[in-house]
């Protein structure tokens, strides 16, 4: 791979990068007194003042953000809009009955539509293309793990028609990808630019007459009120929707761990090396490894990948300038190379990183306690672009006192114990990761599928 003069490194993504960053909209001028005040203008805090202006347009409805919308992990992340789980079947199960862990995933997918529909209706232009989801296995271990997965996810209710084995040959038709031994794909996923769509939601929050206050940090939470450095705003109501941002607020140091993860994207490669790719359609496109690396094709000709690069730094600090780590560029670079391996003379242009909210149980949840009026929603560990949406429609629900199918969700009301205190969170996050880039790095090298022993002490350790 080559870099280039205008190579980047950090800043919000390069999705900004593309279309500009926006205009910061006016801070908090001081106290207020709001119906509900949301703290976040990520897709969470966004999606949900869009479905309660909508339904009760007599609301009056605050967003303080210190940033601006979309900075977080809305503005960063991969473009994948996926019905994959925000979280783990099994202990959904657990805790509510098989089915109704079913009825969570059928709900994801049906999310997609809706936030398709959404973009639609209010003329939001963010290059959405509804292809699917590819998952591709590069060795022996990948692809006995992918068959397992299938298998696992008939059980969880994914039908005929929600997932398709592919073939060496079927899923060449669709991309090359080296060393390909095998995958699947599912039409569950849409392509998405996350800044035009960010752009063109908070947009649409505000023809509602939601009021967004960016360059506002929010410093504490608790019942009725939202306390900030610019004035301190009253509510009834108030939802938390910070996700990796969440140890901002005080007493929350410990309730997610910011994860990291990062990407890079090329230039806009030529019809030759895309011909050699043979991947003409919008599919995303993610590897069956540990550490996992997920792709998109751009509506610009480009390739996009990311994965967990460094995941995470101690005492959940990150780049404030969304710098990527030397290593984990070369890490990147390094997967892109090996599963495309035609981009070699192509540049790479940026890099930059994110974070993502992570539960202790690998859960997402949304919880809403009428006695203080306090709501909070995240955790989605990695499938926000689908979550944040099905998890807004049920806080408006909560919110209002509607009871429907989506307010008895089983994220509903989920509360996970807190991470452990440093150094221990640091010392097992990074010897979690170091475990799966051993796997990988096994299993590349060796025909044995069982090589990957130790991604699977390393999965019971952490709780994945």
């Amino acid at each position: 791979m080559q870099k280039t003069s205008d190579f980047a490194n950090g800043g919000v993504s390069f999705w900004f990068r593309d279309v500009g960053l926006p205009a910061k909209r006016a801070p908090l001028p001081g106290p207020i007194d709001v119906d509900v005040a949301i703290v976040g203008a990520g897709l969470t805090g966004l999606w949900t003042a869009y479905y309660l202006a909508q339904a009760s347009p007599d609301l009056k409805i605050a967003i303080v953000e210190k940033e601006f919308a979309g900075y977080g992990a809305s503005g960063r992340n991969g473009g994948w809009l996926s019905g994959e789980p925000a979280g783990q079947f099994r202990r959904y199960a657990k805790t509510h009955g098989a089915d109704s862990a079913k009825r969570l995933q059928r709900n994801m997918f049906d999310t997609i539509d809706e936030v398709i529909s959404v973009a639609s209706g209010e003329d939001i232009d963010a290059d959405i293309v509804k292809d699917g989801l590819i998952h591709v296995a590069t060795n022996a271990a990948q692809l006995q793990r992918l068959t397992h997965h299938v298998d696992h996810l008939r059980t969880q209710g994914w039908g005929a028609d929600d997932l398709f084995l592919l073939t060496p040959s079927e899923l060449g038709e669709r991309v090359q990808v080296a060393g390909a031994r095998g995958g699947f794909w599912t039409p569950h996923c849409a392509r998405i630019h996350p800044a035009k769509f960010m752009i063109g939601l908070a947009a649409a929050v505000e023809r509602l007459g939601v009021t967004i206050y960016e360059d506002t940090a929010a410093d504490s939470i608790s019942a009725g009120t939202v306390t900030t450095g610019r004035g301190t705003v009253t509510a009834r109501y108030v939802v938390q929707a910070l996700e990796g941002y969440t140890d901002s607020i005080a007493g929350q140091r410990r309730k997610l761990m910011p994860m990291n993860s990062s990407m890079i994207v090329t230039e806009p490669l030529s019809p030759s090396v895309w011909a050699e790719i043979g991947w003409s359609g919008a599919e995303l496109v993610g590897d069956s490894g540990h550490s996992f690396a997920y792709s998109q094709r751009t509506a610009d000709g480009r390739i996009a990948l990311g994965g967990r690069g460094v995941p995470y730094n101690f005492a959940s600090s990150f780049a404030a300038d969304g710098s990527t780590a030397h290593k984990a560029v070369g890490q990147l670079m390094e997967k892109l190379q090996a599963m495309f391996p035609a981009v070699a003379g192509s540049s790479v242009q940026h890099t930059w990183s994110g974070v993502l909210g992570v539960p202790r149980d690998w859960c997402a949840a949304v919880n809403f306690d009428r006695r203080t009026g306090i709501a909070n929603a995240g955790g989605y560990v990695g499938h926000g672009l689908t979550g944040t949406n099905l998890a807004a429609r049920t806080l408006r629900d909560l919110i209002l006192g509607d009871d429907t199918e989506l307010t008895r969700l089983p994220w509903v009301g989920r509360h996970a114990r807190r991470w452990e205190v440093e150094p221990i969170r640091w010392i097992g996050a990074s010897a979690l990761y170091a475990a799966y880039r051993h796997a990988d790095r096994r299993e590349t090298h060796s025909p044995r599928p069982e090589t990957a022993i130790t991604a699977k002490i390393a999965d019971t350790i952490s709780g994945r």
